[in-house]
């Protein structure tokens, strides 16, 4: 590594094979990527407005659950009153309007709600289980309001919701169930902090007691969305326990053929992929990598971007769970997402790759034999600036565990020369990790006695003057990285000659002192 303090943060986040052999495996802890873009409502870790699956179509519960103009005809305080009156019809009334106003697209009043201390209220109606329709509207209303702020989900919570809604998971009404489960979900969502407080109140067993092969598709869908919520967050992560009861049913469900819940299901697996190795190994003990090494070809994007980053969180492992990604086929498919139309994923493609090329020369030797030398150096040079400093960190993961033999094909491909032209970014952290590779191509070249042939290929490629212009960067580090690769690499010293062979478009250096030459 350039320097150790320098990299820090980036080693917090890739695996790397530098020259300090203790961080041969970092993970990264810091924040993740954010491909859950692709798809709007999944940015969403709550949910407002919603239309449930599993409505009933009898006139006696409301006509007007799945419409999206839903529009109160009661005030505040009608609303108020109603709610707080001992007559069951008058209370479902004010309920009804209170969610078709918390259900509106812009300021919703729930501080108003709030205030007017209707949520003690509406939680006592979730025990109605004779009063279906008020205690369907009540749940409803609570949901929206958890899908507010965390002060607003706190209201909820501290109003004593959470074993209300894990005793309606159980209701033989199929809507108030769904309901509840998106309620739950909600609150989830919020953090590690209601997450936790869900699982200590053993929410999972009753979510999961809710799988079924009779399960509507729809219900599905809702309740793999709340189980990836339970899965999230990191600080601290979801305990083991909890995790280990989760897995066979997410594993079931993301054999489903339904896009959302594969979707979620497979960002559900992510989150819970995204840790040290240990974490990593519970996930792939349960033999689900061939399954998500399929839905990296899923037609969806919203199906194959968690897959992906599930993907690159397991390669962020150890060397034997990086191997079982491979032996799976992914070196088959990175190729087509390095090339994907969406940049994200092109970003995200690159740092798979280039956690695999943080792995042992066999593993860099399955890279080179499945062909991603051509995408990596298309990506140094056509890609997007985030993809491109991925690609930039490939090939220094290349040239820092590779074989001789395995750097000069990296070099060969063009590599080099796309880092070098490289030079002229602005980010100093990518300035220095191109400087390490070029660093470490000098190393593999001094085992072969090219050093000097190398240094005037690097010249011919425009490298020794961008360099030369790196000893003026504002940053120290920058400064003596490249001050120190003219110094070793670029002194007064006699170069060879070299010749250029133009069929192959290749430099190929004499050097009758060596077996074999360092071909670039």
């Amino acid at each position: 590594m350039p320097t150790k303090n320098v990299t820090d943060e980036r080693l917090s986040k890739f695996k790397n094979k530098g020259k300090d052999p203790t961080k041969l495996r970092e993970k990264r802890i810091s924040e993740c990527v954010e491909l859950r873009k692709a798809q709007k409502h999944d940015s969403f870790l709550k949910r407002r407005n919603i239309t449930l699956s599993s409505l009933p179509d009898e006139d006696a519960l409301s006509t007007d659950y799945a419409s999206n103009e839903m529009v109160a005809t009661l005030s505040i305080e009608e609303i108020i009153r109603d709610v707080n009156s001992d007559c069951r019809e008058s209370q479902t009334r004010g309920c009804q309007a209170a969610r078709k106003l918390l259900s509106q697209e812009r300021n919703p009043p729930l501080k108003e709600i709030i205030d007017a201390n209707l949520l003690s209220r509406f939680v006592s109606f979730l025990g109605m289980y004779d009063e279906p329709t008020l205690q369907f509207e009540a749940a409803w209303a609570l949901t929206n309001v958890a899908s507010g702020t965390s002060w607003h989900t706190q209201q909820v919570v501290e109003n004593g919701a959470v074993p209300a809604f894990i005793s309606l998971l159980s209701s033989p009404l199929l809507h108030i169930s769904e309901q509840a489960v998106w309620a739950l979900g909600n609150i989830a969502g919020d953090g590690p902090a209601y997450r936790d407080v869900l699982i200590e109140c053993n929410v999972i067993p009753a979510l999961l007691g809710r799988i079924s092969p009779d399960t509507p598709v729809g219900y599905l869908r809702n309740l793999t969305w709340t189980l990836s919520n339970l899965c999230r967050n990191k600080s601290p992560c979801p305990p083991l326990s909890a995790v280990q009861q989760m897995l066979p049913s997410l594993i079931q469900l993301l054999h489903l053929g339904d896009k959302d819940i594969l979707s979620d299901a497979c960002w559900a697996i992510s989150y819970l992929s995204d840790g040290d190795n240990d974490r990593i190994d519970v996930v792939v003990r349960t033999g689900i990598v061939p399954r998500l090494v399929e839905l990296l070809s899923h037609k969806q994007l919203c199906v194959m971007t968690p897959a992906l980053r599930a993907i690159g969180n397991i390669v962020s492992g150890s060397d034997v769970q990086t191997q079982m990604v491979v032996d799976a086929g992914v070196l088959n498919i990175l190729p087509e997402l390095m090339r994907h139309p969406k940049a994200s994923v092109q970003k995200e493609a690159a740092w798979t790759l280039s956690n695999i090329a943080a792995g042992p020369c066999k593993q860099i030797q399955q890279l080179i034999d499945g062909g991603l030398l051509p995408s990596l150096v298309d990506q140094l040079i056509n890609g997007d600036f985030k993809t491109q400093r991925e690609a930039v960190w490939a090939v220094t993961n290349f040239t820092s565990g590779g074989t001789v033999e395995q750097v000069v094909t990296l070099v060969r491909s063009g590599a080099l020369e796309a880092i070098i032209n490289l030079l002229q970014v602005k980010d100093a952290k990518v300035i220095l990790v191109i400087l390490e590779a070029i660093n470490n191509i000098f190393m593999a070249a001094e085992k072969m006695g090219e050093t000097e042939k190398l240094s005037l290929f690097v010249e011919e490629l425009g490298g020794l003057d961008r360099i030369e212009m790196l000893q003026n960067h504002d940053n120290d580090m920058v400064y003596q990285a490249a001050h120190n690769l003219i110094e070793k690499y670029f002194g007064d010293a006699e170069i060879e000659d070299v010749k250029v062979n133009t069929k192959e478009d290749t430099f190929v250096f004499n050097t009758p002192d060596v077996k074999r030459a360092f071909e670039f």
